[in-house]
């Protein structure tokens, strides 16, 4: 495949799935960490399980560490102000990405957001994966779940964690440098932002780990998506895997709009004998989300696309495998769900893995959740579904295409 050149070997990887089991693993991370924690998220809710992430934040500050957090200003948009007085007594240092302001999402260029789900310790550990700091069995529109959120994320040492620590200091010294250039500190904004464009920002020093984990094999790289330089990095991926399928592709992402180019990657790749199964959001979540992505079903399923429903509980992962029993499995988890907010508007991190072990074992959990906890959807009853419910996926399709068009993108 000609998108494996972008990967690197050495790499350690282990997959994490669900809220609780990451946020053990990064509150015993957070626990060993001897310098610097950076993390990235979009939602950072203190309720439940999550507040002994927020702990572990404060235990790392308070030990002298320097800790960094970015959180978004649609996702995390009010902070408690217990958290917030303790956050500031242990010296954490937060900021919010793009805080709506008077007008919010009235105005079209605060739809970019910050969706990735970041985090790097020390230099030598990187987190990177679709999950929140969001308790799993809590949402904060829906109240407490039946069963937990399905999501992944991932776990790694090796060579691209330099790259997501190096991507998230840019991040965080241009916003330096916005807020400054906001206070009227005009020579301070200038220097965070030419810190920002330099190849190499100054990076707090980490040692080398003095037991390096053995075998590190997997061949893995780092996908961003943002406004400037990586526009189309992560569906560019996307394309290529689905291009290069020969046996199977499995997809599971929580919200769905694919543009043309993907449509028909996936169609073409049915239409040649790959077997195609998506994973979807089945159970009702937001308007716009749900009912935009079921005008597409139609084309995706007449070409011989399975699409199945995930009905256990909210589906979030953002997540895919093709051939993973070939000598060329290719797998990816991250932040972007395939729809134009994520590939056209929004940060996103995705990490690509060219490994078998790591891919079968992805496969085999989303093999499971689509013959256990979901629902095939079939051409018959997709359209014998009701009058009402077609003229509100096509409301929500139009209002889609209509907020695109406002922001100057065509998918």
């Amino acid at each position: 495949m000609r998108h494996l050149r972008a990967l690197r070997d050495g790499h350690q990887l282990r997959l994490i799935e669900g809220g609780q089991a990451f946020f053990q693993a990064l509150v015993t991370a957070l626990a060993q960490a001897r310098t610097q924690v950076l993390v990235e998220t979009y939602i950072f809710d203190f309720h439940g399980a999550a507040a002994q992430v927020a702990e572990a934040l404060e235990q790392a500050a308070l030990r002298g560490l320097q800790v960094r957090l970015v959180v978004d200003g649609v996702g995390t948009p009010r902070w408690p102000d217990e958290w917030r007085e303790r956050f500031q007594r242990a010296g954490v240092e937060w900021r919010v990405y793009a805080p709506l302001g008077t007008l919010g999402l009235l105005l079209p260029s605060r739809w970019r957001r910050l969706h990735r789900k970041l985090c790097v310790i020390d230099g030598q550990i990187a987190f990177c994966g679709g999950i929140n700091i969001l308790d799993d069995w809590y949402d904060p529109h829906h109240g407490t779940l039946a069963k937990p959120r399905f999501d992944f994320a991932v776990c790694t040492q090796g060579p691209l964690v330099q790259e997501v620590q190096k991507a998230m200091q840019l991040l965080w010294l241009r916003m330096q440098g916005v807020q400054h250039a906001q206070q009227q500190n005009f020579t301070q904004a200038l220097r965070s932002l030419q810190a920002a464009s330099s190849k190499a920002p100054c990076l707090p020093e980490t040692e080398p780990d003095p037991e390096p984990s053995p075998q590190l094999l997997a061949r893995a790289g780092l996908l961003l998506r943002d406004n400037v330089l990586n526009r189309s990095q992560i569906e560019r991926a996307y394309l290529k895997a689905i291009g290069s399928a020969r046996e199977e592709i499995v997809i599971a992402n929580a919200y769905f709009l694919p543009g043309r180019r993907l449509r028909k990657a996936l169609m073409h790749a049915a239409q040649r004998g790959v077997r195609v199964r998506l994973l979807l959001q089945g159970r009702y979540e937001y308007f716009m989300q749900y009912h935009a992505a079921r005008p597409v079903y139609g084309v995706l399923l007449a070409a011989g696309v399975e699409i199945h429903e995930y009905t256990a509980s909210f589906l979030h992962a953002k997540v895919a495998v093709v051939d993973p029993n070939s000598d060329r499995p290719w797998a990816t988890v991250g932040s972007s769900n395939l729809d134009p907010l994520s590939l056209l508007l929004a940060r996103e991190a995705n990490l690509v893995v060219a490994e078998k072990t790591f891919a079968q074992q992805l496969h085999q959990r989303l093999d499971k959740a689509i013959v256990q906890q979901s629902q095939a959807v079939s051409g018959a009853a997709y359209t014998q579904r009701p009058w009402h419910q077609r003229l509100r996926d096509r409301l929500a399709f139009g209002l889609m295409r209509l907020a695109l068009f406002l922001t100057g993108n065509r998918y």
